[in-house]
């Protein structure tokens, strides 16, 4: 007699299916994201104090691990942190070891060892977070902030909080994602994030160039002309062009 093979469990849940890691929106339940979604609305009223503190994080020491430069993701974060009264330390990469050839790992364990809670990791490799989930302790957490062309599950959570927080609901919205799609990770996360809370039509929007092979896979209606594509839509999001990922020339012209 064969036994069944073992139901792969999502790594960004624990076993009570709550939340771990944040690593993707994929495969995250619907309850899930709402309730991302509702503890943030929560939190709007602590920017509009006086003290722009709370204790949640009191305590807790927080790594901003960004392998790619960023300036504005890394102080959103150190910010976020900071006002949930967490220590917070920014590692320098460009001065770090990784650059004298410690592995992405040795530098993880390196960082556990001095009583770590939550990693924050922006990687030009897609997958990186998922790999360090796999080897931290069970007490620590790892949140996505970009991992290559994959993810960037914390800035699709905005954008997707504030969708909801114009328009209410999803289940009666058209969305068009208009621009560089098959570069963007912002645009798979949103993606993902759109039609797990129902709307029943995202569209992606933008020449045959720049939307990946096969992206109706994913859910979408894919317009390669923009008067078609916007036609009828609530939310329109705009992508820039991520020419730091193009491997070569994809539009005549940038204008």
């Amino acid at each position: 007699m064969h036994s069944s093979p073992s139901v792969q469990r999502n790594p960004q849940l624990n076993a009570n299916g709550e939340l771990q890691h944040l690593l993707s929106i994929e495969g995250l339940p619907r309850e899930v994201l709402v309730q991302i979604l509702d503890t943030a609305e929560s939190f709007v009223g602590v920017t509009e104090r006086e003290v722009k503190k709370v204790p949640l994080l009191r305590g807790k020491s927080v790594f901003n691990l960004f392998f790619e430069p960023s300036t504005r993701t890394r102080t959103t974060f150190e910010i976020a942190a900071k006002r949930l009264s967490a220590d917070v330390i920014n590692l320098n990469i460009a001065l770090s070891s990784h650059t004298k050839g410690e592995s992405l790992l040795d530098t993880v364990a390196n960082l556990s060892a001095m009583q770590a809670d939550i990693f924050v990791v922006r990687h030009n490799s897609s997958g990186a977070p998922y790999l360090i989930a796999r080897n931290v302790k069970p007490h620590e957490h790892v949140v996505n902030a970009g991992d290559g062309r994959h993810a960037h599950p914390t800035q699709g959570l905005l954008d997707l909080y504030t969708i909801r927080h114009y328009k209410k609901e999803f289940t009666r919205l058209t969305v068009a994602i208009v621009g560089d799609i098959l570069h963007s990770r912002v645009a798979r996360s949103l993606i993902h994030g759109l039609t797990t809370l129902g709307a029943p039509e995202v569209r992606v929007v933008g020449p045959q160039t720049l939307l990946p092979s096969g992206v109706e896979a994913l859910g979408v209606r894919a317009f390669h002309d923009m008067r078609a594509g916007l036609k009828d839509c609530d939310v329109i999001v705009m992508l820039r062009l991520q020419n730091e990922r193009m491997g070569g020339a994809l539009l005549p012209s940038a204008q």
